[in-house]
């Protein structure tokens, strides 16, 4: 093996590539709990093997459990992170491990290819338990630490410890990220997860074709026999899976001309979870939505509030396809989590009520002392809005003084007092 961190490579073709093995991963404000896949339990058990001080390893669990890890960047052979500690700066703990050379790869990728179990696993995103298992050659190749010397964790504290309770914090930070995505042990031993598929598809297309296969024998009927037998009622349905399955992986965004990934994966999502609610129910949740409505669906679905740096490519090409602005896209976003389409029709569509709920509901304010002007299904007072829906609710608006800008705050309601302090309140 290769000493720590990836081997140094001249200019050349393969420099890019090198490049592009980074990973990053955002804080977990909260704990997730321990690891829950043997990989990811595996990884903690070596940490703890390896640890020379079990206190700190359970102050870094501390630390790790409470959300004091920042985001995690992963590179070949070394894991970077900034901990929050006892002081305002955080520190800078790292974890470095040594990298595979080509030989080692080699071997794993081939005896992986060669079981089509293993190749299974692999493929779908999974690791083989072999790997653990002394007889088999995958266990040749540790991707795991086995040794004290294997894993090196270093700090910007004054701890000399080893590892001091900061880059405990990171490893068992590392052993949550494992435990959802696997690949990114490979990652951390010098390939990512494009590297290691391709290589295992190649290696199995190549067996395939050189493997000579015999057609089966299927046993003869004659066809008079065929069309009098009385052939067995079908098996039913398999039960549709308990959840949507979980989209691919996607090409990296520095890829000329790939779509953008974040809007592929939402897009994957959401086919996914109409393709199960129809198969569960029979019914598409969204078929009467209109192209609009299912684009301010899409949009709120994203986490988050407001037009940010990871919503913006998804908003431009929503709006652009539908030759509207991000802006109005924002605002209809509000309403869509206001009250979903009815919330949205009370943004676009003003209407005239009919007598009754709507004159009530001015007078009841008049009472209270609060002139509000109507207009249409809209009553407004300085800086403040309510909005009669078609399907009898309230809905709050609010806008800066002096401006007729209003944008939908906080949920609808059958009282329009109601709807107003908490308009108020917010």
């Amino acid at each position: 093996m290769t000493p720590y961190g990836p081997r140094p490579t001249a200019r050349g073709p393969h420099t890019a590539a090198a490049s592009d093995r980074r990973r990053t991963f955002p804080p977990d404000p909260e704990s997730t709990g321990p690891a829950v896949t043997w990989w990811g339990r595996a990884w903690v058990a070596a940490l703890e093997d390896l640890s020379l001080d079990p206190a700190r390893l359970a102050r870094g669990r501390a630390y790790a459990d409470a959300g004091h890890v920042d985001a995690i960047t992963v590179t070949p052979g070394r894991v970077v992170a900034y901990v929050r500690g006892s002081r305002a700066r955080p520190y800078r703990a790292e974890l470095r491990l040594r990298t595979l050379v080509p030989e080692d790869w080699d071997a794993f990728l081939d005896a992986a290819a060669a079981d089509p179990a293993h190749l299974e696993s692999l493929l779908a995103k999974t690791v083989p338990q072999a790997l653990l298992d002394p007889a088999s050659p995958l266990a040749e190749i540790p991707l795991l630490p086995t040794t004290a010397g294997d894993l090196l964790p270093s700090c910007t504290c004054p701890d000399a410890g080893r590892p001091c309770k900061h880059a405990a914090a990171l490893c068992y930070q590392v052993a949550r990220i494992v435990d959802e995505d696997p690949f990114v042990i490979f990652l951390l031993r010098g390939r990512d997860e494009r590297e290691i598929l391709d290589a295992l598809s190649h290696r199995n297309a190549a067996r395939t074709a050189t493997e000579t296969r015999t057609p089966p024998t299927l046993p003869g009927l004659p066809a008079r026999e065929a069309l009098t037998r009385t052939l067995a009622p079908l098996p039913p349905a398999f039960p549709p899976p308990p959840h949507p399955g979980t989209p691919p992986s996607y090409p990296p965004p520095h890829l000329r001309g790939a779509p953008d990934p974040l809007a592929l994966d939402h897009l994957a999502t959401d086919a996914a979870h109409r393709a199960h609610a129809l198969l569960s129910t029979g019914t598409d949740p969204i078929a009467a939505l209109t192209p609009w409505q299912d684009a301010v669906r899409i949009a709120a679905a994203q986490p988050g509030s407001g037009l940010t740096a990871a919503t913006r490519s998804l908003y431009t090409s929503l709006t652009r396809a539908l030759g509207r602005t991000p802006t109005e896209l924002a605002k209809a976003v509000s309403a869509w989590r206001q009250g979903g389409s009815g919330a949205l029709c009370v943004l676009d569509t003003p209407w005239d009520p009919p007598a009754g709920p709507f004159d009530r509901a001015r007078s009841t304010l008049l009472v209270l002392g609060l002139n509000f002007r109507p207009t249409h299904n809209r009553l407004t007072a300085g800086r403040f809005q309510l909005r009669y829906g078609q399907d009898g609710l309230w809905y709050g608006y609010a806008s800066d003084t002096g401006h007729d800008d209003w944008w939908p705050e906080g949920p609808p309601g059958h009282d329009p007092v109601d709807v107003l302090n908490r308009l108020r309140g917010a």
